[in-house]
């Protein structure tokens, strides 16, 4: 009888946040070692079927780059990574293309499937919905370092992804852009999250990893910040705390805030349904940012 009450009061926790984000955009950023654990990945896809089934809009942008390390290897061919940036040429933007779209896409959408929920694959290999142009980094000389067909998102088609979550249907974008001539770039997909989350002015952003969430101090485990302020942020980046691959999750969550997204949250998707514990529950599991 205890265990029974106890699930009717995390149900009746659970409705004031399903009554509040009914009809609200919730984009989610799964990456990391999550994306090769197929019980982490299903219990977060059964999460978001869960959120799709009583009314929210989820719309999920993926990465990939373990699997595309792998694809790599087998081919033979050399992974080369620039000031944290993969380099890459025509060879590997095809493998690029075909792991992103033709293998993690589409198990993502057949799994969302089979879970009962619609969803549909959006890349560029179909109806891509990311538009880019070419990403330049820079020496501390000042001289231009070319990545090759890399990119970096300049718009999002909010109008077609608006039009399938309005058809109960599910997003689920790869990180790949085409740029004005129709040639494609391999993007950041924490950068592409942000991007998709500020056109879309989501109710919230959601970045899914292998990681707690920010630490004030990266080398304490127990520093784990619950919820931080923008300007906390800013600082802890000025400081170093914050730096490396957290980076570029922190600034896609300061980009949606900074077009109007009212939260962004980053969680480890390790632990079985915490994007449901993050979304639903008066505790989170992560880092909570907002303004």
């Amino acid at each position: 009888m205890q265990q029974a009450i106890a699930k009717a009061q995390t149900l009746i926790e659970a409705l004031s946040y399903i009554q509040r984000f009914a009809d609200k955009i919730i984009v989610i950023k799964m990456g990391g070692s999550v994306m090769d654990d197929e019980q982490a990945l299903t219990d977060i896809l059964a999460d978001v079927v869960f959120m799709n089934a009583v009314g929210m809009r989820p719309v999920i942008v993926h990465g990939g780059g373990k699997a595309i390390n792998n694809a790599m290897e087998q081919r033979g061919l050399e992974v080369q990574f620039v000031q944290g940036r993969r380099y890459t040429d025509q060879r590997t933007l095809t493998v690029v293309e075909h792991v992103l779209c033709n293998e993690i896409n589409r198990h993502l959408v057949q799994t969302i499937e089979a879970l009962g929920s619609a969803a549909m694959g959006l890349h560029t290999l179909s109806s891509g919905v990311l538009l880019g142009e070419r990403l330049f980094l820079t020496e501390s000389d000042g001289r231009k370092i070319d990545l090759g067909f890399v990119g970096r998102v300049t718009q999002a088609n909010a109008k077609l992804t608006r039009l399938l979550c309005e058809a109960n249907t599910i997003p689920v974008i790869a990180p790949l852009a085409r740029d004005k001539t129709g040639g494609r770039l391999n993007c950041n997909a924490d950068t592409a999250a942000g991007e998709v989350a500020a056109a879309l002015k989501a109710e919230k952003l959601v970045v899914v990893s292998d990681t707690h969430g920010i630490r004030r101090d990266p080398k304490d485990p127990e520093s784990l910040a619950g919820q931080l302020s923008q300007s906390e942020i800013q600082d802890m980046i000025a400081s170093g705390a914050i730096s490396s691959g957290m980076l570029p999750k922190v600034e896609a969550c300061l980009r949606a805030l900074d077009a109007g997204v009212n939260r962004a949250h980053i969680i480890d998707g390790r632990f079985g349904h915490s994007l449901l514990l993050e979304i639903f529950s008066d505790r989170g599991v992560g880092t909570l940012i907002q303004k």
